[in-house]
């Protein structure tokens, strides 16, 4: 049986080599340094304490030198027993650079960050210990020199990251640090068998008439003695097994598993994930003998990408188990700018966040990494469908050097590694590369040269359909599917809405509905304790030197204040500022969702920039650097459940959409009134209305709520089963607003001591409160609120749950509540 053993020895690190230019501080220079792998050179120089945390102020800039210097990792390796006829050397991730060691004897040399490797060490630890070291060169170093060897190509960023098969961001982005890492990012073991090994399973999983089939293919290794043996493949889900042989000499195998009538996997907004344990083994046919055995858990459903031509264009909608679905979704980039930190529990914390906020896909962006495993079990255990980038974007990438060979290697190990879980649901080829080809100026410089086009339209198709038929794959992201069509084209595939917060007001959202919107975001700074942490300007400003050294995005700072200009007067104070650019952000992102999801099925989804954070910055995230919920995050559970009502024009007329994305008909009564500025409802009317599953109902405004309205002076609310939709004609800083007056009240609840403990905020209305927020972190950074921004009408409560708060304190509740109409919290005397 193979035997799997981790490295036992310590590890250590230290520079090989300084930085071109310098930088790098004299104490560095000769010393060593205990190593934690996984990790990389600046978790471990962090954890001496020789770095400062690049994450606080502007020390980003004080690391540079790590990522331009060259590193040594080394360890010992115990002599091996002669029990096995063969011991490997496998490494899950080494970043990026690497010559390996063992005994002075050189194993070989890797240059990609998303590839595994494995050497035959058998010979080097049968006689006793021996040494490995690692050498890492910079990426720059290596980056640089392919750069001058191939040409220039066409980048969204100055940095040379498309030479080099690593992660994109590591060289930074309009979000993210530049710290090109370097280490052994992932784990290292050694593994030990005899006869042969399972080198790769790859189980294609369909559903026909209800019940489910496992075409389980295999490769294997087989050591020289074990060429002659006949072996078996043994698949097992539950109580049905199957299997094969596989004569001497052949290294593949093929084991074909009916599972009658399995329950489906689903994702969570359509049903349950169901899983099903699949265990693959290995034999000896003429011993018996188990050499090898895999296990995974898999789904049994069906995806397709419907992409039928219409009178609009072309479809872009998935169907999961034959059910159409408007996609909800959300764009992921690395968590952590230092990878290696990002552990199984942090990612179902953040995919648990996601499916809370109801979302129900999750695109891994192509700048980024093929993320762990853990991050792909979370979605399939918590029904969160997951969109795979390849990892190109933003820039020309070479088809010449040594780049294809490692595409292709990348591809398909990644493929076979990430097809067995049933949340996979889509391959993309890259991300806005073939977008940049045709409007960023790149054919001019590129004079004729490669771009990556052969790997998006040739490369990668046929390796998914060799390896992974079971699923679609799409060029790219945006991409219309036909080389004859804009890849940017709202009527076919997919679409990127970056002039709306580059140059256009979030009301431009209204005048388009694409197909499928893969991209669109705004920004927003963080959570207030999340500024104060990592950054030490005191007094905060916008402008503020840390502010700005944690904007990444160009002219990001004057976008945020043209985007409140149409709608807000200027901010008096930071703290007005930091409201009002998180409200603004909330809701240009509500403007796109709620006009898109009423038009499903033409439009048939959204994917918001961006989820997460991978440090403390001003960005477009709904969870901050910190893991601190945005008013965004709150906003997007609204947006994203089931049932949505919408206060809208329509075909230049007001209206109420009800839009239902549930498995059940969706019938009642909708209340609809015009208010007026203090509080008088001026208006009503009762809207009956029935919206069938998974559809939308339109519902016109009688002409009594809607006639000689002056839009200065009045706004509209509909409410119907505790949901609620606000409407305001006109922008806020043209709106007649009382000065906001409201009770607070604070209330403990659940069991002191325990998880359960909270404080109840309860504020009641005495006058129309516009878009109330409680910043829950202002109170304690621990503390978390339930909810975002809530209208109150006079005499409506609003309650909110806060966990968190070690010490509750009536007067801060005063300091931390927000709204339009008001300045910090204002409790009516």
């Amino acid at each position: 049986m193979l035997v799997e053993s981790a490295l036992r020895h310590p590890w250590s690190v230290r520079m090989c080599a300084p930085p071109a230019g310098g930088g790098a501080p004299s104490a560095v220079l000769d010393a060593v340094y205990a190593a934690q792998i996984p990790g990389c050179v600046h978790t471990d120089l962090l954890a001496a304490g020789v770095l400062p945390d690049p994450y606080l102020d502007s020390n980003e800039d004080a690391v540079a030198w790590v990522g331009r210097s060259a590193w040594t990792y080394a360890t010992s390796l115990d002599a091996v027993d002669g029990s096995h006829e063969r011991t490997d050397l496998v490494f899950e991730g080494l970043d990026t650079f690497a010559d390996i060691r063992l005994g002075g004897r050189h194993l070989g040399r890797t240059a990609n960050m998303h590839r595994s490797f494995r050497f035959d060490v058998t010979g080097d630890l049968a006689a006793g210990p021996a040494d490995l070291v690692i050498d890492f060169d910079s990426a720059y170093t290596v980056a640089e020199a392919l750069r001058e060897e191939l040409g220039p190509r066409p980048n969204a960023y100055p940095e040379p990251f498309n030479y080099v098969r690593k992660m994109a961001s590591s060289f930074g982005w309009d979000w993210g640090p530049t710290l090109v890492t370097a280490g052994v990012w992932r784990p290292v073991r050694l593994e030990r068998w005899s006869t042969a090994r399972l080198d790769t399973v790859r189980p294609e999983v369909v559903v026909r008439d209800s019940d489910g089939y496992v075409t389980v293919n295999v490769t294997v290794e087989r050591t020289a003695a074990g060429a002659s043996r006949e072996l078996r493949v043994i698949a097992v889900v539950g109580e049905h097994r199957a299997e094969a042989a596989i004569p001497p000499g052949r290294a593949d195998g093929t084991v074909l598993l009916r599972v009658p009538d399995p329950a489906l996997w689903w994702p969570h907004t359509l049903g349950e994930p169901n899983l099903h344990g699949l265990e693959v083994t290995l034999q000896d046919t003429g011993t018996g003998e188990t050499l090898d055995r895999w296990q995974r858990r898999i789904g049994f459903r069906t995806v397709e990408l419907d992409t039928t031509p219409d009178d609009f264009g072309s479809a872009f909608t998935l169907r999961i188990n034959g059910i159409p679905l408007f996609a909800r979704g959300v764009n992921w980039i690395p968590d952590d700018a230092l990878p290696s930190r990002v552990t199984p529990e942090r990612y179902r914390t953040r995919l648990e966040q996601a499916r809370h906020a109801n979302v129900d896909l999750v695109r891994v962006w192509g700048g980024g990494i093929y993320e762990d495993t853990a991050f792909y079990d979370a979605c399939d255990e918590l029904g969160v469908m997951a969109w795979q980038d390849f990892l190109f974007a933003c820039a020309a990438y070479p088809e010449e050097g040594p780049l294809p060979a490692e595409v292709e290697a990348e591809a398909r190990e990644n493929v076979v590694r990430l097809m067995p879980h049933a949340s996979l649901v889509l391959w993309n080829g890259n991300n806005e590369n073939l977008w940049g080809h045709e409007d960023w100026d790149w054919k001019e410089e590129l004079a004729g040269a490669s771009w990556g086009r052969g790997y998006y339209l040739d490369l990668l198709p046929r390796v998914v359909a060799e390896l992974d038929p079971t699923r679609p794959y799409w060029a790219g992201s945006p991409w219309s599917g036909d080389e004859g069509i804009h890849p940017n084209d709202y009527g076919h595939g997919t679409t990127h809405l970056w002039e709306t917060w580059n140059r256009r007001d979030y009301s431009d959202y209204l005048a388009h509905v694409p197909r499928f919107v893969a991209e669109f975001g705004w920004q927003a700074p963080p959570a207030f304790a999340t500024v104060r942490r990592s950054i030490s300007d005191r007094p905060l400003r916008p402008d503020s030197p840390g502010m700005l050294h944690h904007q990444k995005a160009e002219d990001g700072n004057g976008k945020l204040e043209r985007g409140l200009a149409p709608h807000f007067d200027e901010p008096a104070s930071f703290d007005q500022w930091h409201y009002l650019t998180q409200l603004n952000q909330a809701r240009a992102i509500a403007t796109g969702i709620e006009h898109w999801r009423a038009h499903w099925p033409l439009c048939a989804g959204s994917i918001v920039w961006q989820l997460n954070d991978c440090w403390p910055v001003t960005s477009w995230a709904a969870i901050d650097g910190d893991g601190r919920l945005k008013p965004l995050y709150h906003e997007l559970r609204r947006l994203y459940a089931d049932r949505l009502l919408v206060l809208r024009d329509a075909d230049g007329a007001a209206a109420l959409t009800v839009v239902n994305q549930g498995a059940q008909p969706w019938s009642g009564e909708a209340q609809v009134a015009r208010v007026r500025a203090d509080g008088t409802i001026t208006a009503r009317g009762l809207l009956r209305f029935e919206a069938a599953a998974r559809a939308v109902a339109h519902l016109p405004l009688p002409d009594e709520l809607t006639r000689s309205a002056d839009p200065t002076k009045e706004f509209w609310v509909a409410d119907c089963d505790g949901l609620r939709a606000v409407r305001y004609s006109a922008e806020d800083k043209d709106f007649a607003h009382p000065e906001a007056r409201y009770d607070v009240e604070l209330a403990p609840v659940g069991t002191a001591g325990t998880e359960e403990q909270a404080v109840e905020v309860t504020v009641t209305a005495l006058t129309v409160v516009r878009d109330l927020l409680l910043q829950a972190d202002r109170l304690d950074p621990a503390a978390v609120t339930d909810h975002g921004r809530v209208t109150l009408l006079p005499g409506e409560k609003a309650v909110f749950r806060v966990t968190g708060w070690s010490r509750p304190d009536p007067a801060a509740v005063q300091e931390a509540l927000f709204c339009v109409n008001s300045g910090p919290g204002r409790r009516a005397e």
